[in-house]
C-alpha cells in the first residue's frame, strides 16, 4: 500500500467543490486502467484485483455506476467475437507482447439497408435495475458517485463501432435520414433511462459523465458548424436533464478538442475530461489561463508517456501539472485514458504518490 494522504473532506464534497472551482483540502484524483496493467499495480500494492480494492489503496476519490440491463438479449454472440449487449457493435481479441486488447471489427451496419439501420435495436429503458442501481449507490456513498461514461452520448464513436468510423462521417455531413432515426431514437432511450435513475438515486448520485471525440493528435475531426448542427443538438437534452436535478456534467473529449471548449460552456457542461497534452491546442498552461474558473478539467496526465517515462520522470510530470493546474482550484488529477498494458508499474506507483504528496491546497 501507498502511504495516501486521505483529507479532511469526504470524496463528495472533495469533488463537488473541484466542480465548482472551491477550494478543497486535496486534489481529487482517478483511477483508470486496462486489465492487465490492473493485475499487476493490484499486485504491487498488495491488494486483491478487484476494482474497489486498487481504488481505495490509491486513494481514488470516484465510482462509476450504471443501472444494469435486465431485458432480453438484443444481440446474438458471435463465435471468435464479443458483441456488446446493447449496442451491437463487434470485437476481436487482438493479442501483444503486453496483453492484448479488444479491437472493434466487422462492423454490422457498414453496408446495411436503410430500413435495417433505422430499426437497429436500442435497450428499452424499462429494461434496467433502477432498484439495485439505488443499492449500489448507497453503498459507495463516500465516493462521488456517477451516472454514465465516455461512450455515453457519443455520436460519431458509438455509431461509428456499428456503421464504420468513414461511414458515420459522411452521415453527418449528408444527414443520412436512417442514421440520422438511429442516432435519436439511442439518444431519447439514454435520456429516459438516465431520467429514472436520476429520479431513482437524486440523494446519491453526485454527476453525470458523457463523452464525444472531437479531435485528433494535430487538428479538430469535424467542424465547429458540424458540430453545433449534429452533436451540440443531441447532447443538450441529456445536459438539461442533470441541471434540472442540480448534477453538473462532465464530458470525456479526446485529442485536440478545445476548439469546442466555449461552446461546452454555454450549453452548461462544468468539467472536461482526457485534456491530451501532447494534442494541438491542449497545452495545460493555455488551458487554464484560458478556461480556469469556467470549466474543471479532469485528466491530463499522459497515458502515453506514462509509458516510456522513468518514475522520476512521471513525478516531475505530475508535479508541473498540478502546478499549472490547482490555481483555480478546479483540477481532478487522472491518466487521459485508460493506462495501457506496457506502462511500467513504477510510474503508476509514482503518478498517484506524487498527487497525494503535493496535491494538497
Amino acid at each position: 500500500m501507498i502511504g495516501i494522504f486521505q483529507g479532511s473532506m469526504t470524496a463528495k464534497e472533495r469533488v463537488l467543490r473541484t466542480f465548482n472551482h472551491e477550494k478543497a483540502d486535496r486534489v481529487p484524483v482517478n483511477y483508470l486502467a486496462n486489465p492487465a496493467i490492473h493485475k499487476r499495480v493490484a499486485a504491487a500494492l498488495g491488494v486483491p484485483a478487484d476494482k474497489d480494492a486498487v481504488d481505495d489503496a490509491l486513494g481514488v476519490d470516484f465510482k462509476e455506476l450504471m443501472p444494469r440491463y435486465t431485458g432480453r438479449p438484443l444481440f446474438s454472440p458471435r463465435e471468435g467475437r464479443r458483441v456488446h449487449p446493447l449496442t451491437g457493435a463487434v470485437q476481436r481479441w487482438v493479442p501483444n507482447q503486453d496483453g492484448g486488447y479488444w479491437d472493434h471489427c466487422d462492423f454490422p451496419l457498414a453496408e446495411a439497408d436503410d430500413e435495417t439501420i433505422a430499426n437497429w435495436p436500442v435497450p428499452d429503458p424499462d429494461d434496467f435495475d433502477y432498484d439495485g442501481l439505488l443499492e449500489k449507490c448507497k453503498a459507495y456513498g463516500h465516493k462521488a458517485v456517477y451516472f454514465g461514461h465516455p461512450g455515453i452520448s457519443d455520436v460519431m464513436n458509438n455509431t461509428g463501432m456499428i456503421r464504420g468510423m468513414e461511414n458515420i462521417y459522411m452521415d453527418l455531413a449528408l444527414e443520412t435520414e436512417s442514421v440520422m432515426t438511429l442516432l435519436d431514437r439511442r439518444m431519447k432511450a439514454e435520456l429516459a433511462m438516465f431520467e429514472r435513475a436520476l429520479d431513482k438515486c437524486r440523494d446519491y448520485v453526485d454527476f453525470i459523465w458523457t463523452g464525444e471525440d472531437l479531435g485528433t493528435q494535430r487538428a479538430p475531426l469535424i467542424s465547429l458548424d458540424m458540430f453545433r448542427a449534429q452533436i451540440r443538438p443531441r447532447h443538450q437534452p441529456l445536459i438539461d436533464l442533470a441541471s434540472s436535478y442540480g448534477k453538473p456534467v462532465m464530458i470525456h473529449c479526446c485529442g485536440s478538442s478545445s476548439w469546442a471548449f466555449e461552446d461546452f460552456i454555454e450549453m452548461g457542461i462544468r468539467a472536461v475530461d482526457t485534456l491530451q497534452p501532447e494534442a494541438a491546442d491542449m497545452d495545460p498552461a493555455c488551458l487554464a489561463r484560458k478556461y480556469g474558473g469556467r470549466l474543471a478539467f479532469h485528466g491530463c496526465i499522459s497515458t502515453a508517456k506514462l509509458a516510456v517515462m522513468t518514475p522520476e520522470a512521471v513525478a516531475q510530470n505530475v508535479a508541473e501539472t498540478l502546478e499549472t493546474m490547482m490555481p483555480h482550484h478546479g483540477y481532478c488529477l487522472a491518466p487521459t485514458h485508460y493506462l495501457q498494458d506496457n506502462t511500467p508499474v513504477e510510474n503508476v506507483i509514482a503518478m498517484y504518490r506524487t498527487a497525494h504528496r503535493l496535491g494538497r491546497y
